[in-house]
């Protein structure tokens, strides 16, 4: 494995910002899956062991490339850099600038039409 290559589609990756819609993380059947594997009563010869065994082992490495996937997925959604203090200011200078323009909204909705002929 080259790692220029590798790093440099780290960096196309890290360039691409995500939105919470577009994180596509399935675990929980896969968990299921492990969880119904382990369960289950085997009291069968070790062969049938032994092949359980290998399939529980494969979709446990199956999960943890989905939770890799998912990781690097939640590190590229837009602002998860920002910690929680700069979130809420940020939402609270949205929220004041949206404030006031829709008091400039309400003062402009009454003033009168600038194409009024004077007589």
């Amino acid at each position: 494995m080259d790692l220029n290559v590798t790093s440099s589609q780290m960096l196309d990756t890290s360039n691409k910002r995500l939105k919470v819609e577009d994180l596509e993380i399935e675990i929980l059947p896969l968990i299921y899956e492990i969880i119904r594997s382990v369960e289950k009563d085997n009291h069968h010869d070790n062969a049938t062991k032994t092949r359980d065994s290998q399939d529980c082992s494969q979709k446990v490495l199956e999960l943890q490339k989905r939770l890799d996937q998912a990781r690097t997925e939640i590190q590229m959604l837009a602002g998860i850099d920002y910690s929680k203090e700069q979130q809420l200011s940020h939402l609270e200078a949205l929220k004041t600038q949206l404030r006031l323009k829709q008091e400039l909204l309400q003062k402009y909705r009454y003033m009168y039409p600038f194409d009024i002929q004077k007589q």
